[in-house]
């Protein structure tokens, strides 16, 4: 790929799409549903039952029952960033396809650090990423891919302005995927084997949801956002509570959202919960924001099928909840997880209580979940007030549009040059500093306590800027902007005044913004142009992989099982509370790994805390006597053919989709994992990869088995759906204990794990076929 340096802005309405591969196929999809529905006699469906029914393969051959039975689904359409489509094309490469099956796209968004600024960072990142950038364009070119470039916008939002569609079913590997349910879709997050599943028409396989209905009733207050919707209800739900379940919000409240509102909402249910993802009804908001980013083939046909995009009258929810949207008050959430839920009117007091420094270093907005142009709008108003009373930001204001649409109708409609005036700095549309790619320069990776506010998704420790110490609080972008021009984290803009340039007491008013910009959408400059929606497939391209890269490295098959109980399994770490999969497999400077296994395994558990010795990666190394890190002792492990395993805590693996959590694990000799209890894509990532996850039939026999014990196995042999696995643990001193183990293996899983992966499974259906 070559770098190309853009010319200033010029106008460029966004036209209407090509949208026949981005219309849902309703006259099938409702074909489908009625045979579901004669199997199910008749009963009233939610919305997600209904979108996710009429996606079965073989609707006359499945009975579904929440919570029980295994789908097999055939998804729409996938998307993948740049970060996992690597190794999602890697994967798909052996396959034997010479196309995608369904409408596929790659978005390069994950490797742009935020630097210098919005336009040099891009550059950067084009010259220091040309060899994956380079590949995954050419792959993209011969499987018929669309390409989405560098600087071009954050998956999230670029599938909300181009993809998205009302009863849509979309895989995208990553796990804010869930954004398109703004848009009246089932929208899913997954890693790059489930990917591939999809693209090499192999049914995707989910366990039925179970459906958390939410009901809203009122309307937003001025000051409050659809992102305090979410923030307070993380604090209701917590991170495990919507595990295995679809969020599906329902009730007058919801005509009072706009589409990327409900958005915002849809992308942090699967963060803040757990959930499999959430959506929205279709409403007017959605027809109008279709049709004001070039889709109106896409809002009519939703039209002509509205009575599919509802839930059925009387239907019946798993779990009710219900919110009076003008009851709900800002929230700030944190740190360190997503579901620390504080109403910003108490949160002056939550910081006194903890003995936190009153000083916030650093703002920042925009993201995946809060970049749409009713954001930045609702922002700027609060910037221009305070510009207006002289005043200027006292911490770092950093500002991420979520794609080039968005951050060239703010620079024609007024709302950068906002920004930029009252000492904010606009980065690349692009992840940036919510994953990580943020080389800070205020503060250094080791620097003391510090505080910063942001409008992101996710604020686990280390995860934005490398510093353990660093607290993020997650809160609305015009919250995060309000309290920058204050500089102190006990300052509520609802409530409390600063100092305006004559000293004299200024409050701000509440903010205001439309959803839809007045003279439509720019499109940007022409060196983002998108990409065909259907891009032809050209067979004569190369993918080249050199084998001497530090970047990439081409696939081997993982072995089968050997059709044998696992014996003399050494537990490599006993971890200990919140293990996500940012701790499994960190993210930050280690992306430029993400398309080499064997070296992003150098980073495998590195922050994970062991339960035996209280220290992050450094556990006890049985061969050589000595302490090292995890991923050393399990390659050492690995040299010597000694398997392991991991012994975790509740929710292992929460977080991102990143199946290199899962992928490494198995490259460097892990077998099985025992938890307390699994995230949903973390789990279906492990099964993927022919590691075998089983989860404590009781909680407490955590507390019995320690780092250095060795594990039997009795009953993988027999492996069945249900069917429960015995582990005999054999401690330090030579005492034998059995504990009792389950699994949620379905049959095709299970038929995954024995021949070592379902890649290995694919390719050899593909091999017969």
């Amino acid at each position: 790929m070559r770098a190309t340096r853009s010319l200033a802005t010029v106008k460029n309405p966004v036209t209407e799409k090509d949208c026949r591969s981005i219309v849902p196929p309703y006259a099938k999809l409702n074909a489908t549903l009625d045979k579901v529905k004669h199997t199910l006699n008749h009963r009233p469906l939610t919305l997600a039952e209904k979108i996710v029914y009429s996606h079965l393969t073989h609707p006359e051959e499945t009975v579904p029952l929440r919570g029980e039975t295994y789908l097999k689904l055939s998804p729409d359409r996938v998307a993948m960033q740049d970060a996992s489509a690597q190794m999602a094309i890697l994967q798909f490469m052996l396959s034997g396809m010479k196309t995608t099956a369904v409408p596929s796209s790659i978005h390069c968004d994950h490797l742009i650090v935020a630097d210098q600024g919005a336009d040099k960072d891009v550059l950067s990142s084009i010259e220091n990423n040309k060899e994956i950038f380079d590949f995954l364009q050419s792959s993209a070119q011969k499987y018929g891919v669309a390409f989405w470039k560098p600087g071009s916008g954050i998956i999230h939002q670029i599938v909300l302005e181009n993809y998205a569609a009302p009863g849509g079913l979309m895989l995208g590997t990553d796990s804010h995927t869930p954004n398109a349910g703004g848009l009246g879709m089932i929208a899913i997050g997954v890693g790059g084997a489930d990917a591939v599943d999809a693209m090499a028409a192999i049914p995707w396989e989910l366990k039925a949801p179970r459906v958390i209905g939410i009901k809203l009733t009122g309307q937003l207050d001025p000051w409050t956002s659809p992102k305090d919707v979410i923030l307070q209800l993380a604090g209701q739900l917590t991170v495990r509570g919507g595990t295995g379940h679809i969020i599906e919000y329902f009730g007058e409240g919801v005509n009072s959202l706009s589409c990327t509102g409900m958005a915002t909402i849809c992308n942090m249910g699967a963060e803040v919960v757990g959930a499999t993802t959430s959506l929205f009804p279709y409403t007017h908001r959605m027809r109008s924001y279709l049709s004001a980013t070039g889709r109106v083939q896409v809002a009519k046909a939703a039209d002509s099928h509205a009575s599919f995009l509802r839930a059925d009258d009387h239907c019946e929810y798993d779990k009710v909840i219900e919110i009076d949207l003008s009851r709900v008050e800002p929230h700030i959430n944190g740190p360190f997880t997503p579901d620390l839920s504080t109403p910003l009117s108490k949160f002056k007091s939550f910081i006194d209580e903890n003995g936190w420094k009153d000083r916030l270093t650093a703002g920042l907005i925009g993201s995946c979940t809060n970049s749409s142009y009713q954001d930045m709008s609702r922002s700027a108003s609060i910037a221009k007030q305070a510009l207006k009373a002289g005043l200027s930001v006292k911490s770092d204001f950093l500002v991420t549009p979520g794609s080039e649409q968005i951050r060239a109708t703010i620079e024609r409609d007024g709302q950068q040059a906002v920004f930029e005036r009252a000492g904010g700095k606009v980065l690349a549309n692009a992840c940036g500093p919510c994953i990580g790619q943020w080389n800070r320069s205020d503060l250094g990776k080791s620097a003391p306590e510090n505080a910063i506010l942001t409008s992101f998704n996710r604020n686990f420790r280390s995860r934005n800027d490398g510093n353990p110490n660093t607290m993020n609080f997650l809160a609305a972008p015009e919250i995060v902007t309000a309290m920058a021009f204050a500089g102190r984290l006990s300052f509520n803009p609802m409530t409390d005044t600063l100092l305006d340039a004559n000293e004299k007491p200024f409050r701000f008013e509440p903010p205001q913004g439309d959803d839809l910009p007045s003279l439509g959408f720019e499109a940007g400059r022409a060196t983002y142009e998108p990409p065909s929606p259907t891009p032809t497939p050209d067979p004569s391209v190369d993918i080249v992989v050199s084998p001497k890269s530090s970047r990439l490295q081409i696939l081997n098959a993982f072995q089968p099982w050997d059709g044998k109980e696992f014996k003399n399994v050494r537990v490599l770490v006993k971890v200990q509370g919140k293990c996500t999969t940012d701790h499994i497999s960190a993210a930050g400077p280690w992306l430029k790994y993400k398309g080499h296994l064997e070296n992003i395994s150098q980073n495998t558990l590195i922050g994970a805390l062991n339960a035996d010795n209280q220290k992050i990666n450094v556990i006890h190394d049985i061969t050589t006597h000595q302490e090292d890190s995890l991923p050393e002792v399990a390659k050492n492990y690995k040299r010597q053919n000694i398997p392991w395993m991991v012994v975790a805590d509740h929710n292992y693996g929460e977080g991102s989709a990143r199946e290199h959590a899962a992928l490494q694990v198995r490259y460097l000799g892990c077998p099985l994992i025992v938890s307390r209890s699994f995230a949903r894509i973390h789990e279906t990532n492990l099964k993927k990869q022919g590691v075998l996850p089983l989860t404590f039939d009781n909680e407490s026999d955590w507390e019995k088995i320690s780092g250095g014990d060795l594990i039997e196995t009795v009953g993988v042999k027999e492996l069945a759906p249900g069917k429960p696995v015995q582990l005999i643990v054999t401690g330090e001193n030579g005492k034998q204990i059995t504990i009792q183990a389950k699994h949620t293996m379905s049959d095709d899983q299970i038929a995954w794990f024995k021949k070592g992966s379902a890649l290995n499974l694919i390719k050899e259906n593909a091999v017969k076929s």
